[in-house]
C-alpha cells in the first residue's frame, strides 16, 4: 500500500490537515461556542463605526462556513487524492496534482481569516483583505489546476507513463 500512497503522501498530508481542522473547528464549537461569540462581540463594542446590525451573524456565519468547508472540501479532495493514487499517472505528475489538490485546504482558511478581521476592521475590509484573497486563490487556484490534471490523464491521455 505504501507503493501506491507514496507519491500522493504530501497531497494526502494536506488534505488530512484540512480535515483535521474542520473537525478541530466543529469540536471547538461544541466545547465554548461562546469564546465565537465573545470575540465577534469584542470586536464590534470596540469598532462600533465598522459595523451593522447585521455584523454579529455575518461574522459567525463565516466561523460556521469555515467549518463546513473545510470538512467538505477536505472529503471531497481525499477521493480525488485516492483517485490519483490509483491511476497510473507518472510519479511526478502523481505527486504534482496531489499537492495541487492539497492547496483546496486553503480555500476554507479564507472564511477563518474574514471571521478573525472582521470585528476588527469590518467586514468588506476582512472580506478583500489580502490574507484572505490569497486564502481564496491558492485553495480555489490549486484545486482546479489539479483538476485539469486529473482530467488531462483521464480524458486526453496527458502525464501517461511513456
Amino acid at each position: 500500500m505504501s507503493n501506491v500512497l507514496n507519491p500522493v503522501r504530501i497531497g494526502l498530508a494536506m488534505v488530512l490537515l484540512g480535515l483535521a481542522f474542520g473537525v478541530t473547528l466543529g469540536v471547538s464549537f461544541g466545547l465554548d461556542e461562546k469564546a465565537y461569540h465573545d470575540h465577534i462581540s469584542a470586536g464590534i463594542e470596540a469598532h462600533p463605526a465598522l459595523h451593522d446590525e447585521k455584523s454579529a451573524g455575518s461574522i459567525w456565519r463565516y466561523a460556521r462556513r469555515a467549518h463546513f468547508h473545510a470538512t467538505g472540501i477536505s472529503a471531497f479532495s481525499l477521493g480525488l487524492v485516492l483517485l490519483i493514487a490509483l491511476t497510473s499517472m507518472k510519479a511526478s505528475a502523481k505527486r504534482w496534482s496531489a499537492i495541487l489538490v492539497g492547496l483546496s485546504g486553503f480555500y476554507p482558511l479564507s472564511w477563518f481569516t474574514m471571521y478573525w478581521l472582521s470585528p476588527s476592521i469590518g467586514r468588506h475590509a476582512a472580506h478583500t483583505h489580502m490574507l484572505t484573497e490569497l486564502c481564496v486563490y491558492v485553495g480555489v487556484g490549486g484545486l482546479l489546476l489539479g483538476l485539469l490534471m486529473i482530467f488531462g490523464y483521464l480524458f486526453l491521455g496527458l502525464f501517461s507513463p511513456k
